[in-house]
């Protein structure tokens, strides 16, 4: 599925924090209007952020995709271009908050740009729920506990 939105990742750093995705227009993905379909632009940055995460944090979490929100800020007639990237400092602070909170919901924004990254065609928001893998498997040992004395 993901090779149908003509995204492909294009640069990707050895820590996995910054990854590049290039989008290219093609006959694959135009829409009634000739511009990039965008259903093309959400598939093609979706999973990237979580998959991030997955990798950079490790085993111990439970990393999950909760919403995304869309906008579309102009046609887009060009190929466009995400960059994905988490500082050290971000890292830090999601193992701060779920080492104190067990669970929390983290956002990130995504924007699709021109080669240059100076326009903005359209921007992604999405929230990952990230989670310690010990709080959420007595979550759902909990919420199972609860459903067979419903």
């Amino acid at each position: 599925m993901y090779r149908r939105s003509t995204g492909k990742i294009i640069s990707i750093s050895k820590d996995l924090t910054k990854i590049t995705v290039r989008i290219r227009i093609s006959w694959k993905n135009r829409n009634y209007m000739n511009t990039i379909f965008g259903g093309s632009m959400f598939s093609a940055v979706d999973p990237i952020p979580m998959i991030q995460l997955v990798q950079i944090l490790g085993k111990e979490y439970v990393i999950w995709d909760k919403s995304a929100e869309v906008y579309f800020k102009r046609p887009a007639k060009e190929d466009l271009y995400a960059k994905f990237e988490f500082s050290p400092e971000q890292i830090d602070q999601i193992k701060h908050e779920v080492s104190t909170q067990n669970e929390i919901d983290f956002e990130v924004h995504t924007f699709l740009t021109n080669k240059a990254g100076d326009i903005i065609f359209c921007e992604i928001r999405k929230k990952i729920y990230i989670s310690t893998k010990s709080y959420y498997k007595e979550k759902l040992a909990n919420r199972l506990k609860n459903q067979n004395i419903a």
